[in-house]
């Protein structure tokens, strides 16, 4: 065998580099797929994350006696006690827990606007919705809060005593229709009940708290 016969049975010289080239351009390929995935799925949470957040009310706390401005409404807590009974439109209604009366004002710097039913927040995270047994027209929901005035009214709950300890309010506008407002202000109020107010509300409630009279 000559020489030249040697040089000739040996693969051509770039047989053994193309492989390698397919190789490593492939898993470039997969590289750039994988990362693009990656991008597309933070993106997809990212919106996901900021339309809860869009949805979540802007809070504003405060305290009972304070005005707790909101932007687009305040709200005072002048007063809390508590009841064993209600008179509503000239009925007297009963419960077998203890109805909470929060007395409250508010205004606003600019628009009329309604405040919708507020809730109670437990210490323990429970929430507690104004009781049904009240005509929501003897209520600060009622009337229109006008800039400039201050529209007083009261909200009655009907509360285990065990919530009333740390509870606080919580103020909100009125929600539905077409538009869903991003951001929507919400003003919890601390009514400033410890545990030794709590003990004298739930021991020694009024006989009976009457909506009919003028405030």
């Amino acid at each position: 065998m000559t020489t030249t016969d040697e040089v000739r049975t040996g693969p051509p010289p770039g047989a053994r580099r193309e492989r390698p080239r397919r190789r490593a351009a492939a898993t470039v390929v997969n590289t750039l797929v994988g990362l693009v995935l990656v991008a597309g799925a933070v993106a997809v949470q990212s919106r996901e994350m900021s339309q809860a957040e869009m949805d979540a009310p802007l809070t504003y706390v405060g305290a009972k006696d304070e005005a707790v401005d909101a932007g687009r409404f305040a709200v005072r807590v002048k007063k809390v006690s508590t009841a064993r009974t209600v008179k509503s439109r000239d009925k007297i209604v009963e419960t077998e827990q203890v109805f909470l009366v929060i007395e409250a004002e508010a205004t606003v710097p600019k628009d009329p606007v309604h405040l919708a039913p507020p809730t109670l927040l437990a210490a323990d995270g429970k929430k507690f919705v104004a009781t049904d047994k009240v005509d929501e027209s003897q209520t600060l929901v009622n009337p229109w809060i006008q800039p400039g005035w201050w529209a007083s009214g009261r909200f009655v709950f009907e509360v285990p005593p065990a919530a009333l300890p740390g509870a606080q309010a919580v103020f909100q506008l009125p929600t539905g229709g077409f538009y869903v407002e991003p951001l929507p202000p919400e003003a919890q109020v601390d009514l400033g009940i410890d545990e030794a107010a709590a003990k004298k509300l739930s021991s020694a409630p009024a006989d009976v708290v009457d909506l009919d009279e003028k405030k």
